[in-house]
């Protein structure tokens, strides 16, 4: 007993009817634009990272090639 075409017709319709064109197209737009927002941040959190582990990455080079240099 699956969902069969006529029952989401029908719900299609009913939604069509309720909000209307105008508002579902709304609708669709701010969730495109709510899922363009999130993949931004997600990449700016990435570089961050990214520059993060290349900082710390350099730290460690720089405590490996002079040891001595914390007793100063």
């Amino acid at each position: 007993m699956g969902i069969s075409f006529w029952q989401i017709a029908i719900v299609v319709v009913l939604v069509v009817l309720l909000f209307g064109r105008g508002k579902i197209s709304g609708l669709m737009g701010d969730l495109a634009k709510g899922i363009k927002s999130f993949k931004k941040g997600m990449s700016s959190d990435d570089s961050s990272q990214t520059k993060i582990q290349s900082s710390e990455e350099e730290k460690s080079t720089e405590e490996k090639e002079d040891p001595n240099s914390k007793n100063d």
